[in-house]
């Protein structure tokens, strides 16, 4: 009788041990995996290449979000010691946010086709100051300054077809001259036709180069037999003065955010990956952006994994895509990016990225619709994980109301993150432990 107790008892004790250990495996393959049910500021995530599942593993789906009014008890969520307000509101398509080097704060609205500008912060967290900068533009996106430092003397602008200067001191909160067009780019406007719209812009450390991320027209056509594809999925180099095309990375299917790594020098970029082969692949992905590099659209994604949609194309290119640093959950709309340079925040976010995450249409359940930190652990380099930062975009029925694009550090290092479902910008700050 001992005997059989005692065995019952292993039995039973070994039957617990394999359920723990089933039951942690899918809460680990849930994490993984997260959606908007599994966010919440400070929780980390990573995702590895060994984690991503076959193409079809689960059918493709168009869940778009219908927006709703933020409900009154709604307001973003961030870890805890910092403060969440609303420094402008009233906007019309807020998208791109960049600082210039005296503190005001750059936006471009792409749709109504202006540049706004954002000094100063009241007591109760709101722009001291709001002026139209220029207007007239065709869906501008990218802002930079130029040349790099304290002194620029030109406002650098992304339009959807071309990239255009205007002359500027610091301070200045409207253009002081005409526009110049510096080059055109490939590709349209959406209304147009012409897919992926936005264009961002950054310059190398020392000035010498412009460059410019262009997404692909297509989610994955053969850029071999499609012309319209020339020169688009690409991050492409100039001269600041328009000359020297040519391209500097590719096979990038929509590098939405480009910044450069003041630690580093290094070109980094925030890039949404293709649609509809399935809810978790692949990944969208944050990445510095090697000179000459290949990333694999549209025959491969994230490695050597081949799109089945072009199966047996380029088994010379095969082994020469480059794995992303950091792999975000897939269909996020990882949108702009930044280095943190402020000194608002505590010591460890120094240096570290912060990217928006626009919110998923391809997946079953929600994702995205959030700010994301990824750690860069004062080396300049990543190490595969990112953390949640702000959430709280979506109610627990999954309906959006807030939908994070830009990001930009204040004068007075808070976080600024413009929203185009409210049609705001938040300010986060720092208040202490």
């Amino acid at each position: 009788m001992r005997f059989h107790s005692t065995f019952r008892f292993l039995l039973a004790a070994a039957l617990l041990i394999s359920a723990a250990i089933w039951l942690r495996a899918q809460t680990r393959r849930s994490v993984i995996f997260a959606d908007f049910r599994n966010q919440a500021p400070g929780i980390v995530h990573k995702i590895t290449v060994a984690d991503l599942p076959p193409p079809y593993a689960t059918n493709s789906i168009d869940n778009g979000p219908d927006m709703v009014p933020r409900p009154s008890n709604a307001w973003p969520q961030a870890p805890g010691g910092f403060k969440v307000e609303m420094y402008a509101s009233g906007l019309d398509n807020p998208r791109l946010l960049r600082t210039a080097p005296n503190g005001d704060v750059f936006l471009a609205e792409s749709d109504p086709g202006n540049i706004k500008v954002f000094r100063g912060v009241t007591k109760d967290g709101k722009a001291e100051r709001t002026e139209v900068f220029a207007s007239g533009l065709n869906k501008p996106f990218g802002i930079a300054f130029y040349p790099p430092g304290a002194n620029p003397q030109w406002v650098y602008v992304g339009n959807t077809d071309s990239v255009v200067r205007f002359p500027y001191q610091n301070g200045d909160l409207k253009a002081r001259g005409r526009s110049q067009k510096i080059t055109d780019l490939p590709g349209g406007g959406r209304l147009r036709g012409g897919g992926h719209w936005t264009r961002d812009i950054t310059f190398s450390q020392d000035g010498k180069k412009m460059l410019v991320s262009v997404g692909s027209h297509s989610n994955v056509d053969d850029s071999d037999n499609n012309p319209v594809e020339f020169h688009r999925a690409d991050v492409l180099e100039f001269d600041p003065d328009g000359g020297g095309e040519r391209v500097y990375a590719w096979g990038i299917r929509n590098c939405v955010g480009i910044a450069t790594n003041a630690k580093t020098g290094e070109i980094w970029c925030s890039t949404n990956e293709r649609d509809a082969i399935g809810d978790n692949v692949p990944p969208d992905y944050i990445t510095h952006v090697q000179e000459g590099g290949f990333y694999g659209w549209p025959w491969y994604y994230i490695g050597p994994h081949q799109d089945p949609r072009h199966q047996g194309k380029h088994p010379e290119l095969k082994d020469k895509v480059i794995v992303p640093d950091v792999l975000v959950q897939p269909h996020n709309a990882s949108l702009e990016m930044l280095f943190y340079d402020g000194k608002q925040f505590p010591a460890e976010y120094q240096g570290d990225i912060f990217a928006a995450e626009h919110g998923s249409w391809n997946r079953h359940q929600r994702s995205g619709y959030e700010v994301v930190r990824v750690p860069l652990h004062q080396s300049g380099h990543a190490g595969g994980e990112y953390e949640d930062f702000l959430t709280g975009f979506v109610r627990p029925d999954g309906q959006v109301w807030g939908r994070p694009v830009g990001v930009a550090v204040a004068a007075d290092g808070s976080l600024l993150v413009s929203d185009d479902g409210t049609n705001s910008i938040w300010r986060v700050s720092y208040a202490g432990k």
